[in-house]
């Protein structure tokens, strides 16, 4: 069997790489090699590729067959390319120095292709980036705009509640505060002559009470000087009341009593 230039399992689970190896066609993929010639990670972008040019060259002079994974990696490394150029000095279609100027202006164009993939790659993680940031402020906006409307919300709660506290606490203790401010010794004096001098709905009713004291007196004292005034009539000549009458009129009187 001739020998094959393949790929080796290496690594965790879902996170693989691979060794590039030499080995003999009958040994397991993982098993048993004979050199190895380098290492392949396809986890990052673009892939990861290490390589020794001049060994890989060798065996595929020697007739090493490479799989197609291998083959791929080879082609993009050159080593494919540069095997052709030297079948051709060897079979004299082409010098060593026209081989080497044609591999060099193919190694650069290609190094440009690689590192045009390369800036594009990085200028889309940029922008993606960008995105992502633009994203991420936009969310960060309106949850700021939230926050503050809450609270706004709140504050107006709060102050609706104070409002409708307010009247409840603070008026009691605003009245002795007001009692206090009123009473000043101008209003201090009038209040002690208001007290010292009665009221005037009680001066008209002491004064009422008098008149009626008055009239009351007036009138007794008429009626006195008119008892007094009556026996000097009889004296006049109009004869005193017969004694029978006085006693009737006394046992009447008598009569009156008991009951």
């Amino acid at each position: 069997m001739p020998v094959k230039l393949r790929l080796a399992r290496h690594g965790r689970k879902k996170f693989a790489f691979f060794h590039i190896v030499a080995a003999d066609g009958r040994a397991p993929r993982d098993g048993r090699f004979i050199e190895k010639l380098g290492i392949y990670n396809p986890n990052t972008d673009p892939a990861t590729i290490e390589l020794d040019f001049e060994k890989s060259l060798n065996w595929l002079e020697k007739g090493a067959q490479p799989t197609e994974t291998v083959r791929a990696i080879l082609s993009y490394k050159g080593v494919l390319m540069k095997k052709h150029l030297m079948t051709g000095v060897r079979k004299g279609a082409l010098s060593e120095e026209e081989a080497e100027r044609k591999f060099a202006a193919w190694l650069k164009e290609k190094e440009a292709k690689i590192q045009s993939k390369k800036d594009g790659l990085s200028r889309a993680r940029e922008e993606d980036l960008k995105k992502r940031m633009e994203v991420e402020s936009k969310i960060n906006e309106e949850r700021a705009a939230e926050i503050r409307k809450k609270k706004s919300e709140l504050t107006e709660v709060e102050d609706k509640e104070d409002a409708a506290d307010a009247p409840a606490t603070e008026t009691p203790a605003e009245e002795p505060v007001s009692a206090q401010a009123a009473v000043t010794p101008e209003t201090a004096g009038e209040s002690k002559e208001a007290e010292k001098e009665p009221p005037q709905g009680a001066a008209a009713k002491e004064d009422e009470a008098s008149a009626g004291k008055e009239t009351v007196e007036d009138t007794t004292g008429k009626k006195a000087e008119a008892g007094k005034a009556e026996p000097t009539k009889a004296e006049d000549g109009k004869g005193e009341e017969p004694a029978e009458e006085k006693g009737s009129d006394s046992a009447e009187e008598g009569e009156e009593k008991p009951a």
